[in-house]
């Protein structure tokens, strides 16, 4: 079976062709972010004008790279939630349209599932029963995960996600959009010790808050203003995040007796995140699975693998086009 992903739920437009048989085909990405960076983040209305003018140029692309025709799609898979209403219209309205078109079968894709179970698409990947740390700009999650659509929130964010926390604390010190990115090139000259930043809610159950970090690092900032300490609060900040993901999930994985934890989201591309995981969880015997660079971001291929995983059971969705900005995916059906 091939299927086509699309995902449209933000800033990026991707789109990949993945095979049952032969794995990933191709896939394409255009990303939004010098659209999006004079802003300092996010346009939803710009984002979905752009995904519209991107989608048919970029299937196209992605066509010709392929070697794949049209009527070879066996079924589309479309992000269909959560994310930005306007953006998860463009690629539910233009997969529907298409399966449409070509008779073939279609079906909503959770944003965050496909996260999840992009590290699959590794050449080692992970099996089940495992625990997932997704981690990015809107979600911060620990999960339980048994099998496809058998999932169990164990914590989360009560406010800012760990992505919007680096996105937000990189505007303060004047950084490029995204924050991500940008704070950790800038740690990579700075003393991650220099300055004592708090580790919210680290020894309560499995919930996360990172507002009050925000804060502090807002604070700090004032204090030192001026003195070239960009660096080291970068590095020390980054720290704070890291430590508290790590603890967490070597907590999650104790709590649940399993000894696998999957990364992932944007976040989880960051290299001092993943240093630290891999050392905490040795000393437990556990291991840590994320996948490839490319797809730790927004991209098309882990919604035609998510997609497939469903298909492949006789799921499909019907005429109606669905998104859904707020989803939980605790509300996922096993197929």
């Amino acid at each position: 079976m091939i299927v086509l992903g699309l995902e449209t739920s933000c800033d990026e437009t991707g789109l990949a062709l993945y095979d049952s048989e032969k794995g990933l085909l191709g896939q394409v990405l255009y990303s939004q972010i010098q659209l999006h960076a004079e802003y300092g983040g996010v346009v939803p209305e710009l984002a979905s004008r752009d995904h519209v003018r991107k989608l048919i140029p970029l299937l196209e692309e992605l066509l010709s790279q392929s070697g794949i025709t049209k009527k070879q799609i066996d079924a589309i898979a479309y992000t269909r939630g959560p994310g930005l209403m306007g953006a998860l219209m463009t690629g539910a309205l233009f997969g529907r349209a298409l399966a449409f078109a070509l008779n073939k079968p279609a079906i909503g894709v959770h944003h965050m599932e496909g996260h999840m179970l992009a590290p699959l698409l590794s050449d080692t990947p992970p099996q089940f029963p495992f625990v997932a740390l997704l981690v990015s700009g809107g979600h911060t999650q620990l999960m339980a995960a048994y099998d496809i659509g058998k999932y169990e929130i164990l914590g989360e964010s009560i406010d800012d996600a760990a992505g919007e926390a680096f996105d937000k604390v990189a505007k303060m010190m004047d950084l490029p959009y995204p924050g991500g990115p940008n704070i950790a090139k800038l740690a990579l000259n700075g003393d991650a010790q220099a300055f004592e930043f708090p580790r919210p809610m680290l020894h309560k159950d499995l919930v996360f808050s990172f507002s009050g970090l925000k804060t502090a690092v807002s604070v700090q900032l004032k204090k030192v203003q001026g003195e070239g300490r960009e660096a080291d609060i970068a590095a020390s900040f980054q720290e704070a995040i890291v430590e508290t993901l790590a603890k967490k999930s070597v907590k999650a994985l104790k709590q649940t007796g399993l000894k696998r934890l999957v990364i992932a989201g944007g976040v989880s591309a960051n290299v001092r995140l993943r240093e630290k995981l891999e050392n905490d969880l040795s000393k437990i015997k556990a291991s840590v699975y994320y996948a490839e660079p490319a797809l730790c971001t927004d991209n098309g291929a882990m919604i035609a693998f998510a997609g497939y995983q469903r298909l492949k059971n006789g799921a499909c969705d019907g005429l109606a086009v669905t998104t859904t900005p707020r989803w939980p995916m605790t509300e996922l059906e096993q197929p």
